[in-house]
Parts: structure tokens; sequence; C-alpha cells
């Protein structure tokens, strides 16, 4: 199930964004083209509508960096772990090894 949601976490917020995207209009002009409005300032447009509209482009920004921070970061962790598993499991075919060569002598 996690390596599901993992695979498709790019297609979702990719489909998020696009999706985001085409509802918002020009950022800063007013209400956007889904109905919503985002709120007073945005609604009101003009400089404070356009500062509202930055800032909140910027943290989605920085919070799609810290999920994709966060999803590397997972991935090296799964690669560290199939790593150690390897050689673990190579450690035990030297061991079976070595007792087939004893049992042959």
């Amino acid at each position: 199930m996690a390596r599901f949601l993992q695979v498709n976490f790019r297609k979702v917020l990719a489909t998020q964004l696009r999706m985001s995207s085409d509802q918002l209009g020009e950022l800063g002009k007013g209400a956007g083209k889904g109905g919503g409005g985002g709120g007073s300032v945005r609604e009101a447009g003009g400089a404070f509508g356009k500062k509202q509209a930055t800032e909140e482009e910027m943290y989605f920004k920085r919070k799609e960096k810290e999920q994709l921070a966060a999803l590397k970061q997972h991935h090296q962790e799964e690669i560290d772990h199939h790593k150690k598993e390897i050689d673990r499991l190579q450690q035990e075919i030297k061991r079976h090894e070595a007792k087939i060569t004893q049992l042959k002598d």
C-alpha cells in the first residue's frame, strides 16, 4: 500500500497543482474562476491581492519542496535498508557455502 502511495505521489501533486492554477485566474486580480475568492484581500485585487497571492504561491512551493525532500529521504532510507539486506544475505550465502565445503572434505 505504501509503495502505491509513493509511486502516485508525483502524479497526484501535479494534478492538484494544475487544477488549482486553472481555478486561480490571474493571481492578485480578484476572485478566481472556481467560485471561491480566497479571502477578502484576494477578492479586492490590487497590490495587496497580488502580495497575498505571491505569499500563498511561495508557501505552497515551500511545502512542495518539503514534501519532495521527505519523499527523497524516504527513498534513500529504503535503498540503504535494501543494501544492508543484500549484505546480510550474501553473508548467509558464504556461510552455507562454507558448510558445503566442510561436508565435501
